[in-house]
């Protein structure tokens, strides 16, 4: 019937078509199996109004199909389609035409045709037509062209501002709401803002927002008017106006959480320009944002939190606002919501940062111990931002000592596990801002958080090595703390990455320095060389120089190799064996008191006695661990001969008047200990080796403390000599060199020329000799200096 030639068949075929597919969509897929669609679409074009009104009703009825709207982009019907939208053509028409391509537009390919076959034009002209069901199709069908952003810049060319604007009165609340999600997506670009604003359209949504039979469409309108408080301009011409007072207190008055949500969601956006946070702060809008945050509605706090966090890059908002909100977004820390908690502290992240006075409101309002808990959120964000916050209060001194009384380095030690970058590189700076006390640093030790530091030096995130790298350099302060760090790695990493040109930084090269010169016994015996700020201390030891790659053995587990007929180690120990036991004991786990098993005991009364012979066998047996774990304790050999020679050093080297005479008279005093000079000649005759190996045979142990030595070479003695020197104040560096060469170098300001009174000549640099002439100043730099260097 679709092939006569028949007008009133065709005709009627059409309408006979249209109930069928009216009544569902298998109707629908029915039509498209017979072939319904290849007739129509050559009637779209028919010469009879009537054939061509009903064949696009069909057209239009069966668009809403999946399959139909496939088969009409391969016939390509939007430009016929579009060709029916003439004024001349009738309503009805009009309506189907502009429901099929409403349909059609969904789809991207059918768009950019609509585009390019001009079929804005008509439709814009369309949104005037006086029936409602051609204003709401033809305005579907824009609202879906214009999520192109190209074709968001031709409407506002095609002066869709003032149709739109005239739908918004509709009696049809349908197509007033498309009218405005159209105005949200093309008010998006700043021409269109402008023009709106001229077209008088801001007057109109803030009359929508006035009318409280309009209630429905508030929260579009609210979406539009946030689009345009992101413009300069647009929003000074709302101020100018008396509307931004009118907006912001009509949001004051509202409880409807969609509308309150949307608003600060509005206001989050339009803050992160400078001008428009200023605006915003003339507006008084921080009484605002409070005020959401004592609604009963979770998302309303997170948008006012988040609001309140854009507004704090205007510096009189952030006072505003951390006079009244701190204790109200302490209070959201404790929430159970995670959205909420995670906002809450980036509001006091944000409030914080670079606020003495907010820093403080915080810690008055009780917010350390949220702020510590935070840290084990589920949330990575809450996370990052609660280190934040804790980092920014910790530059004050009260608040650094509270947060650490809470155990922050124990809590950190999570976040520094974290897999999120973000976390790691906040954690990792936190570190490094606590880390400054000892406590802090023996916490951070006792609870292993060095292992997870140590692994994020291997981090491809620069940010992260860096604050990692910054960490370690002020972990390293103290030498218990510096000597786990190498023993898990540091050391290497940090080689590694000063190795490397784009990985290598200034903090890299300050945590390797500093992680060396607070583990001295490792820095001599990789680098060969300590300064005079080196100062050498107790515990010190001299291994020999490390191989690249090897690992470098602590005291302890030297102690327990077998004796060998390797290099001695020589050790530095001047302090009492009653003080070793004691910090020893300190170090180690406190082992279960004796007043716990008498407490114990006495909770056994009362108890039969098979019980109490039970309890009693089992407090002994626990003794018995306590004397075994006592016994069991390494404690690195006491050196009273050293003792000696610091004692003796001080009464007769320190009252000397020059450091000249002091430096002479401290190197003939380690020569004579030490076997006295030597002739160049004769060296190769100074059995030293011997002598090391016979104090190693008694002590059997590889272990020698250097006060045992009594024939040394110029490694022994340059360390001796160092030592002592360290020990009354002489400042001196030691140099290893090769083949058991060592020697120690000293400025010294030499007399100033006869006649030139009160003239300061920079210091000379001069080795000491300690073994051939004891006492004789070699200037650095001279013939006489490179042979006593070499061999």
């Amino acid at each position: 019937m679709l092939s006569s030639p028949e007008t009133e068949v065709l005709t009627k075929a059409c309408d006979a078509l249209y109930k069928f597919a009216s009544k569902g969509d298998e109707n629908k897929v029915t039509l498209l199996g017979l072939g319904a669609l290849e007739h129509l679409y050559k009637l779209i074009s028919h010469e009879d109004p009537i054939v061509r009104r009903n064949a696009i009703m069909v057209f239009g009825i069966m668009a809403s199909n999946h399959n139909v709207k496939k088969l009409l982009r391969e016939l390509d019907v939007t430009n016929p389609l579009i060709s029916q939208l003439a004024p001349e053509e009738d309503v009805v028409i009009h309506e189907f035409a502009t429901l099929c391509l409403a349909h059609m537009a969904v789809e991207c390919t059918t768009k950019v045709k609509i585009f390019e076959q001009g079929g804005l034009e008509p439709l814009i002209r369309l949104l005037g037509s006086p029936d409602p069901d051609v204003q709401k199709n033809s305005l579907e069908c824009i609202y879906l062209l214009v999520q192109d952003f190209q074709n968001r810049a031709a409407v506002s060319e095609l002066n869709v501002i003032p149709p739109l604007l005239e739908l918004l009165e509709s009696e049809y609340p349908v197509i007033q709401l498309l009218a405005l999600q159209t105005l949200e997506v093309i008010t998006k670009d700043r021409e269109t803002r402008i023009i709106l604003g001229e077209k008088n359209g801001l007057d109109c949504l803030l009359k929508i927002l006035e009318t409280n039979e309009l209630s429905d469409l508030h929260i579009k309108t609210l979406a539009v008017l946030g689009n345009c408080l992101e413009d300069v301009h647009t929003l000074q011409l709302i101020q100018q106006t008396g509307g931004l007072k009118k907006l912001l207190s009509l949001l004051g008055v509202s409880t409807v959480p969609d509308i309150q949500k949307n608003a600060a969601k509005a206001i989050t956006k339009a803050a992160c320009d400078s001008e428009i946070r200023k605006i915003l702060n003339e507006e008084e809008v921080e009484k605002c944002l409070l005020n959401l945050l004592k609604t009963g509605h979770d998302e309303v706090k997170v948008a006012a939190s988040q609001a309140i966090s854009a507004m704090c890059k205007n510096v009189e908002s952030k006072c505003a606002l951390g006079l009244q909100g701190i204790p109200q977004l302490v209070q959201l820390l404790s929430s159970d919501n995670e959205e909420v908690k995670e906002a809450a502290v980036t509001a006091l992240a944000s409030l914080t940062e670079a606020s003495h006075s907010n820093a403080s409101a915080v810690a008055e309002a009780e917010g350390i111990e949220p702020l510590v808990n935070t840290l084990s959120a589920q949330r990575d964000g809450a996370i990052a931002n609660a280190v934040t916050a804790l980092t920014n209060l910790a530059l004050q001194e009260s608040s650094r000592v509270s947060i650490q009384s809470h155990g922050i380095m124990s809590a950190l030690v999570e976040p520094l596990h974290s897999t999120n970058s973000q976390v790691q590189s906040k954690a990792a700076f936190a570190v490094a801002a606590f880390g400054c006390d000892a406590v802090a640093r023996t916490e951070l030790r006792n609870a292993g958080g060095l292992g997870p530091l140590v692994e994020l030096l291997h981090s491809k995130n620069e940010e992260v090595r860096r604050n990692a790298c910054w960490a370690v350099t002020v972990c390293a302060s103290d030498e218990p703390t510096a000597v786990e760090l190498c023993r898990l790695g540091a050391l290497d990493i940090l080689e590694e990455i000063n190795l490397s040109i784009k990985r290598k930084n200034k903090f890299s090269e300050a945590a390797l320095e500093k992680l060396l010169d607070n583990n001295l016994s490792q820095k001599y015996s990789r680098l060969g060389y300590l300064s005079s700020s080196n100062i050498i201390t107790d515990g010190f030891y001299d291994c020999g120089q490390i191989k690249p790659g090897a690992k470098f053995l602590s005291l302890e587990e030297l102690s327990m190799q077998e004796l060998t007929d390797r290099r001695a180690i020589i050790f530095i120990n001047a302090k009492p064996q009653e003080d070793l036991a004691v910090e020893k004991a300190q170090d180690s786990p406190p082992p279960i008191s004796k007043i716990g098993s008498k407490e114990k005991a006495r909770k056994g009364k009362g108890k039969t006695e098979e019980e109490k012979a039970k309890e009693v066998t089992d407090i002994t047996s626990q003794d018995q661990e306590e004397i075994n774990l006592e016994n069991s304790l390494w404690l690195p050999p006491s050196d009273i001969i050293l003792m000696d020679y610091i004692n003796d050093a001080s009464k007769t080297i320190l009252p000397l008047t020059t450091t000249r005479e002091q430096v002479v008279a401290l190197a003939q005093f380690v020569a004579d200990r030490m076997g006295g000079s030597i002739e160049r000649d004769k060296l190769h005759d100074f059995s030293w080796e011997l002598h090391i190996s016979e104090i190693e045979f008694e002590l059997k142990c590889n272990i020698v403390p250097i006060g045992k030595i009594k024939k040394g070479t110029f490694y022994h003695r340059a360390l001796l000599f160092k030592v002592i020197a360290d020990r009354i104040g002489i400042g001196c560096s030691l140099v290893r060199g090769k083949y058991n060469r060592a020697w120690n170098e000293v400025k010294l300001v030499d007399d100033f020329p006869k006649g030139i009174a009160g003239l300061l000549l920079p210091p000379q640099e001069y080795i000491v000799d300690l073994m051939f002439e004891p006492g004789f100043l070699i200037r650095q730099g001279s013939a006489k200096a490179d042979q006593y260097k070499r061999i």
